[in-house]
């Protein structure tokens, strides 16, 4: 069926939302995705970051939606079309938004660790006011350990759940969710039970904020600074393809292969993630091109390693790696 966004005609199968379709096409006109994800089913319609018009409904319905609908959630009709960018409904709607993510969550990006690649910091940028309206005292909360390897700042929290849809969908049980409801609403553990599970880590890469945080990497570098490296290994558990972030010779963290839309395209295990850090344990392919647009983009540090020699990477790979 065919649909038009912002005055682009595409076509694509029946059943696509308005976000995929709009993903077809690339670019400006794909709206924001705070807590949509593609490869976790049910996410999706929470953050009404992605909020787009319908001017017109359908061919054989042209009247327009009374009000702006959730494109990741929203699927096209033939003939439908949808502004975006084009529409000052939309974008004075997402200022908004951002200012309501950001009533309770802390400007504390100079210490956080997921700044320069955090989606509500993009976000904030491209459609954010200058100032707060909010008067009030924001919620706080302790930092606490949901597990050996993750802690979580439940301030910087924006309640996209997409951990706990990671924990439903790919492991074999959930040992935490949303308790409360309202302005109390919090991710926690219950009953004071650990997260503890072989995937538990792709809640990190799937978190669009620094709300969940991985202590091996905690106030260590800066991602900047770091030169991310396309690596794989041979593992039971997992597809083992993972990016590692590198200063020199040293591996500072392990994570997930991330698409243009920072989405993870394939989920990895914690023993990739947490338990090799040392450079023996992969085969280094090369400098990895960040997709999503980053403020690491901004060092172009690939046209650097292009140059280097390809003896480099032989002794990245190299078993006998003391004596390098």
């Amino acid at each position: 069926m065919k649909v038009t966004i912002d005055n682009i005609e595409i076509e694509v199968e029946t059943g696509t939302t308005i976000m995929n379709a709009a993903r077809k096409v690339g670019g400006e006109i794909v709206p924001p995705a705070m807590c949509y994800y593609t490869s976790l089913k049910g996410s999706g319609g929470k953050c009404r970051a992605c909020l787009v018009k319908v001017s017109q409904g359908s061919t054989a319905d042209p009247r327009p939606m009374p009000k702006l609908v959730a494109s990741c959630c929203t699927t096209v009709q033939e003939g439908m079309v949808v502004k975006n960018i084009t529409s000052p409904e939309v974008l004075e709607t997402r200022k908004g938004i951002v200012e309501f993510l950001l009533i309770n969550h802390p400007l504390d990006c100079p210490i956080c660790d997921q700044a320069g690649e955090c989606d509500l910091q993009n976000f904030a940028f491209d459609h954010g006011r200058q100032q707060t309206r909010y008067d009030f005292e924001r919620r706080t909360f302790d930092v606490i350990n949901i597990g050996e390897d993750i802690k979580l700042h439940m301030t910087r929290c924006i309640l996209c759940y997409r951990c706990t849809m990671v924990a439903d969908q790919l492991t074999d049980g959930r040992e935490h969710g949303i308790l409360w409801r309202g302005d109390k609403s919090e991710i926690s553990t219950y009953i004071q039970k650990a997260v503890e599970n072989d995937f538990s880590g792709n809640m990190i890469d799937v978190c669009p904020v620094g709300a969940l945080t991985d202590k091996h990497f905690r106030f260590r570098n800066r991602v900047w600074f770091l030169n991310p490296m396309n690596a794989h290994r041979d593992c039971p558990k997992c597809s083992g393809k993972v990016v590692l972030w590198m200063r020199g010779e040293e591996i500072y963290r392990v994570t997930g292969r991330k698409d243009q839309y920072n989405e993870l395209k394939e989920f990895i295990c914690n023993d990739c993630r947490f338990e090799n850090y040392d450079s023996k344990n992969w085969l280094v392919e090369g400098p990895r091109e960040i997709e999503n647009e980053s403020v690491i983009n901004a060092n172009h540090y690939e046209e650097g390693t292009k140059a280097l020699p390809k003896e480099l990477f032989s002794k990245l790979n190299n078993e006998k790696w003391d004596n390098f």
